[in-house]
């Protein structure tokens, strides 16, 4: 039971860091902004340290995120991981150009890949590979999606321009297939807690997770169906998410901005 727990934690704080890429630099902007981002568990117990790396120049926009599990959790999993998105910016869209990501937990290696073509079509691989995503229905089901950075990225922006939380983006992350619903949960001024000391006023919004029948889901690590996400405008017209709570089956696990360097910013939350 505790060995699945925190393997829940592992994969739900991953999703909680992606959030972390929506922090992009403005368009005309070089200077990359890096993140880093603390992630706690049940009972309190620090479980992930990420350092997410944004920028964007011109047209082109690019996300690195890195991840790895701290102090007891790596007891129970021991994942580390690496995951990157290019693409380019169009008007008021965002269109991802190739994905890919590592991730070593436990010993074992998964690799996935995307293509993306500018018809809406998506080309995948897997290692190992995966049989039921290379149907000619699941490259329908693909078509028009984005990827998990891409997809908070999507958000950020929306933020940033219009204040609402108001959207659903079609992900397809290398295996799973889902949608994401963001909605509006209104605005609150936070206090410090626990080890961070960021206050002030956010804006929150709710994220739910649908899943498509019929894409496989990593069994071994779970996800989260509901969450809730704080973004705070950071130097001026940077939208960063400085707090994340998910729910799961096994209880809340929150994830806390520590730091922003980058873009004229250095800012840190905890120490």
């Amino acid at each position: 039971m505790i060995s699945a727990r925190f393997s829940v934690v592992a994969a739900i704080a991953a999703t909680i860091l992606l959030a972390l890429s929506a922090l992009a630099a403005p368009a005309q902007e070089a200077d990359p902004i890096e993140l880093r981002i603390e992630v706690y568990g049940f009972a309190g117990f620090h479980v992930l340290t990420n350092r997410t790396r944004v920028a964007a120049s011109g047209d082109r926009y690019t996300i690195a995120t890195d991840l790895d599990t701290r102090g007891i959790a790596t007891v129970f999993v021991d994942l580390t991981s690496h995951s990157e998105v290019h693409g380019k910016l169009v008007k008021d869209a965002v269109q991802p150009a190739g994905y890919h990501a590592e991730v070593r937990r436990n010993g074992t290696d998964r690799n996935y890949r995307i293509d993306y073509g500018a018809d809406g079509s998506v080309a995948s691989d897997q290692t190992p590979p995966v049989a039921a995503l290379q149907s000619a229905a699941a490259a329908d089901q693909m078509r028009g999606t984005v990827d998990q950075l891409t997809a908070f990225y999507l958000l950020e922006r929306q933020l940033s321009q219009r204040g609402s939380c108001v959207l659903v983006v079609p992900v397809f992350d290398g295996l799973s297939r889902y949608n994401l619903r963001f909605t509006n949960a209104g605005s609150e001024t936070l206090s410090p807690e626990g080890r961070q000391h960021f206050s002030g006023p956010t804006q929150a919004c709710n994220v739910k997770r649908e899943d498509v029948e019929g894409f496989p889901t990593d069994q071994a690590s779970g996800t989260y169906k509901r969450g809730k996400l704080w973004y705070a405008r950071l130097g001026g017209d940077k939208m960063a998410p400085v707090r994340m709570e998910f729910d799961t089956e096994f209880g809340s696990v929150q994830g806390y901005l520590g730091e922003l360097r980058g873009a004229g910013l250095n800012l840190r939350f905890i120490d």
